[in-house]
């Protein structure tokens, strides 16, 4: 399952990004796993994983995919010499860990690392930028613009509890950021103490002890999870193409 090319470390070599890539995305009720799915004529995995590939200074991805999975190795990006993979877990963190157990034997340990999930196509390059420029642990974030409210359960109904300060309240997003092996070691941690709240890579974080960094990301950094996301990224990828093409993107 392991891809291995040029993969000798080098000190000039930048950051490397994890993208988990094993699930089944069960919540877009299709026949095939979310990533496979078609946005703007190829699959969504293959969209971001082009997004990826033009970050500035990145080394290399290390793709965490099911181990029965067929797919994969017939995109074009498989190809990429920058592109490796692992077979991953059950759950996310499971399939990050598997990623950066790979690393460890072929990065330093202080290596930046940035976990992206797959269905997060349409990120911004700036952001990026900003992401490396932040703390050693950030995360792509963004914050509340709606009221927030607290649930709870009566007789079968979700009713208010109580509204939530809204100005404390960040939705989070990928890429998630933090050193090679810190987050191997949380994540080791947090999954053998606490599994349940290990939900993404800031909360092993945070379970250590660490408070990382928020950083407000572009509202088209959102996870295509619902069939009309994909509807909305596909528009947004046209705008895109469009801006690009008369020189107005922002």
């Amino acid at each position: 399952m392991t891809s291995s090319q040029n993969l000798t470390p080098r000190p000039e070599d930048g950051f490397w990004a994890v993208v988990p890539a094993a699930g089944s995305g069960k919540r877009m009720g299709a026949d095939k796993p979310k990533q496979y799915l078609t946005l703007a004529g190829i699959p969504l995995i293959a969209q971001t994983l082009n997004n990826i590939l033009s970050w500035p200074r990145l080394a290399g991805i290390v793709v965490a995919i099911a181990a029965d999975d067929t797919e994969f190795q017939k995109l074009p990006q498989a190809s990429n010499p920058k592109v490796h993979t692992v077979a991953g877990g059950k759950e996310r963190a499971d399939s990050v860990l598997a990623a950066l157990d790979y690393l460890s034997g072929v990065a330093a340990p202080d290596t930046t690392v940035l976990v992206h999930d797959a269905a997060r196509p349409l990120v911004k390059p700036a952001d990026i930028e900003k992401l490396l420029a932040a703390a050693p642990t950030a995360l792509l974030a963004q914050p509340a613009s709606d009221t927030i409210k607290q649930a709870t359960s009566a007789e079968g109904q979700a009713r208010v509890k109580h509204t939530l300060p809204r100005e404390e309240i960040w939705l989070a997003q990928t890429p998630q950021k933090a050193p090679l092996e810190l987050l191997r070691k949380c994540l080791r941690r947090g999954m053998s103490k606490s599994p349940a709240l290990i939900t993404d890579e800031a909360s092993a974080l945070e379970l250590a002890g660490y408070q990382p960094e928020l950083v407000a990301a572009c509202r088209s950094n959102f996870k295509v999870t619902h069939p009309a996301d994909l509807i909305l990224a596909e528009a947004l990828l046209q705008y895109q193409s469009e801006q690009i093409q008369s020189g107005t993107e922002t």
